[in-house]
């Protein structure tokens, strides 16, 4: 068998001699197993604690992987039917609070309708006291008028006829008579 000793001076490496030159060929093969295969004692072991592991696993750890995944199903599943049982009271409240609002904005409604009506006959009532003081001042200023153009009228009536009477004169020579002047006077301003 040969040996090799390295020696490491510097940079180099130096080989002894070796003492056999004998051929390689002619060596027995060694009763030595390889490194990758493995001795009895390894495989026993081996395969111990290959079965310790998994009836570890089996029987302890497993069950404890199990109930921890199981208490999260349930805690996620739980979180989803607390979420759906907010969500459909959030629903309910929110058509609660709709109803609620239509019958505010219905109330409303009425409150500025009875506030319109009531504006409106307030209005009214002002409109007609309006009117009505309108139409007795109207009435005094007719009656106003029609005194005043009376008054005239009979005036003017007097000065027409006493004008006619003259013209009758000066174109007669003599005066007419003066139911006669009145008489053409009112029938002229009758027209």
């Amino acid at each position: 068998m040969q040996s090799a000793v390295v020696h490491l001076h510097g940079s180099s490496v130096i080989l002894p001699a070796s003492e056999s030159t004998e051929g390689e060929a002619g060596t027995a093969p060694s009763k030595d197993p390889g490194p990758i295969i493995p001795e009895g004692k390894e495989l026993a072991w081996g395969a111990g604690a290959f079965i310790v592991f998994a009836l570890l696993m089996r029987f302890v750890l497993f069950p404890k992987v199990k109930k921890g995944m199981d208490a999260r199903y349930q805690g996620i599943r739980a979180a989803h039917e607390t979420a759906d049982a907010e969500r459909s009271a959030a629903r309910a409240e929110v058509a609660d609070y709709e109803a609620q609002l239509t019958a505010i904005k219905a109330e409303a409604a009425k409150v500025v309708e009875g506030a319109r009506a009531t504006v409106e006959a307030e209005r009214q009532a002002r409109l007609t006291e309006v009117n009505a003081r309108l139409a007795q001042q109207r009435a005094a200023a007719v009656a106003e008028a029609d005194a005043a153009r009376a008054a005239a009228r009979d005036q003017i009536a007097a000065a027409v006829g006493d004008v006619a009477g003259r013209v009758g004169e000066l174109a007669t020579g003599k005066r007419p008579s003066a139911d006669m002047v009145d008489k053409v006077v009112n029938e002229v301003m009758a027209r």
